[in-house]
């Protein structure tokens, strides 16, 4: 299992990231690299919930994943679970708000990605490939969180 974790320091409330972060509508509208999402599941974001993301390469290419939310304490964390290819992942997302200092009212999200080989061909590949795949997931996550502060 591989393991890429990122934190980021957002100059907006809690309320506000959490928001724009859980709204799946309007993902595609501040995620640069995604280019269209399918809610599959109506109500309000939280556990079951379910969506369908489509992401840009940097080869032109896209790929398009499915997200399912495990679990969810609203305004604090959620976990997200995507089967993958050779490998299935799992995206824990929490937000803590900044009570003191300069940075009173703002949000420190931290976003963790474990990746779990599910055949045997996943598994090579993250032996071969494991530090190019974090290196690629930690700027993936990157440019999500600041994505997300820009849009919140």
């Amino acid at each position: 299992m591989s393991t890429v974790a990122v934190t980021r320091m957002i100059e907006a409330p809690v309320a506000a990231v959490w928001n724009v972060c859980t709204d799946l509508a309007r993902r595609h509208e501040w995620l640069t690299a995604v280019t269209r999402v399918e809610v599959r599941t109506a109500g309000q974001f939280g556990a079951g919930t379910i969506w369908r993301e489509t992401r840009q390469m940097s080869d032109g290419g896209e790929i398009t994943e499915e997200f399912r939310v495990d679990e969810c304490a609203a305004q604090q964390r959620f976990v997200v679970t995507s089967p993958g290819i050779g490998a299935d992942y799992r995206m824990t997302y929490t937000f803590m708000p900044i009570v003191a200092g300069r940075h009173k009212g703002s949000t420190m999200i931290t976003a963790i990605q474990d990746g779990n080989p599910t055949a045997p061909s996943g598994r090579f590949l993250a032996l071969i490939f494991g530090g190019l795949a974090a290196e690629t997931a930690e700027g993936a996550l990157r440019r999500d969180l600041d994505d997300l502060a820009a849009a919140a």
